[in-house]
């Protein structure tokens, strides 16, 4: 088994726009964001931190590191995942996210999980 196999972690992410928590005339946009975080390696490994960067349609850039997700650092082994819910607020009604895990493998192995970009976008903005 290849390293690449053996320290695998796959990401899903959905987003939502919140039009309830959301003040546009404000430039105050909320989005959720639904995270499936997946073991399809061959060891365990627990997810330890995070690190998002969200830009905004105007370029801003914000940078988030933390401990674990949604007040967790859980342990997946092979096969298991798991979802959270989480929120951000842009100034834009469009921007995007993207990131990376840091993991550390029951094995002592340390690797980051990478979080592919995705958009956040209110509903019929984008054509």
């Amino acid at each position: 088994m290849s390293t690449s196999d053996t320290y695998r972690i796959e990401v899903e992410t959905v987003a939502e726009y919140i039009d309830a928590q959301s003040r546009p005339e404000d430039e105050h946009y909320v989005f959720a964001y639904h995270i499936t975080v997946r073991n399809t390696g061959g060891v365990a490994a627990q997810l330890v931190s995070r690190h998002w960067i969200i830009t905004d349609g105007n370029g801003k850039v914000q940078e988030v590191r933390g401990l674990g997700v949604v007040g967790e650092q859980p342990t997946l082994a092979p096969g298991e995942s798991f979802r959270y819910t989480s929120g951000c607020v842009l100034e834009t009604p469009v921007g995007t996210m993207q990131g990376s895990y840091r993991m550390h493998a029951a094995d002592g192995h340390h690797f980051d999980a990478e979080i592919p970009p995705f958009m956040l976008a209110v509903p019929h903005v984008l054509h």
